[in-house]
């Protein structure tokens, strides 16, 4: 099972979680909302602020009472006050029961429109996670030129190479070869106009670089250009995405 899919199974069995808690609730006040109504407020909760951390505020508005409250009535009566047995006073005809449900109703309506959220979420979470992991090569890269400038440049190199495929990949540029060089993947991509002629001759000049470092054993690549060649990948996945 993929996150994608392991998120939806969650956010489905959410909802119809809290469909069958709302049923209940719509037809007759029943002890057992109190307790299914909590657990599935709990998990919910925390779904909505992972998946829409822009509608947290919202989500909590319909359970928790306003502090800044005047009145109770209709517009600020909350799912708490009737967990609580709160009802406006001398108010015979103010159903609580319905207006805790409409409070439900709401929250579910919100829940169910996170489905659109978990591709854009996914999608954050692996720009970040992918960020942080090319910000470490380059840093390491950094500290093993002083050890090994040809170690450094294989592993920038490397770095590239990754890069450059995942461009293509989120331009739908077909690769042909299964594991291509710097140069194969930067003349499918100058083709596709994903790259304009000045990026693509800069990459050239970084896979020359590279297969100094990784292939001309006979030439040894100096620190300035391992160092030039670790400049350029940062250009490269600031720049080229």
């Amino acid at each position: 099972m993929t996150t994608r899919e392991a998120i939806q199974k969650e956010l489905d069995s959410l909802y119809n979680d809290g469909v069958r808690i709302s049923e209940s609730l719509g037809k007759e006040e029943t002890s057992d909302f109190y307790f299914d109504y909590q657990t599935w407020y709990t998990k919910a909760l925390k779904s909505v602020a992972t998946l829409a951390p822009d509608r947290y505020a919202e989500f909590r508005s319909y359970y928790e009472i306003d502090p800044k409250r005047k009145v109770i009535g209709y517009g600020t009566f909350v799912i708490q006050d009737y967990v609580k047995g709160v009802a406006p006073a001398g108010r015979p005809e103010f159903n609580t029961r319905e207006q805790a449900h409409g409070c439900f109703l709401n929250q579910l309506s919100l829940l169910h429109s996170m489905n659109s959220r978990v591709d854009s979420v996914l999608a954050n979470i692996e720009g970040e996670l992918y960020a942080e992991i090319r910000d470490n090569e380059i840093a390491v890269a950094k500290q093993l030129v002083k050890i090994s400038v040809r170690a450094a440049g294989a592993l920038v190199g490397v770095l590239i190479e990754g890069h450059l495929q995942k461009v293509a990949d989120a331009h739908k540029v077909k690769i042909l070869k299964k594991n291509p060089t710097i140069s194969e993947l930067n003349d499918p991509l100058k083709a596709a106009s994903v790259t304009d002629t000045a990026a693509w001759r800069k990459i050239s000049y970084l896979a020359d670089l590279r297969n100094l470092c990784s292939h001309k054993k006979d030439v040894e690549p100096t620190k300035d250009q391992v160092n030039e060649l670790i400049s350029g990948a940062e250009w490269l996945t600031k720049n080229v995405l």
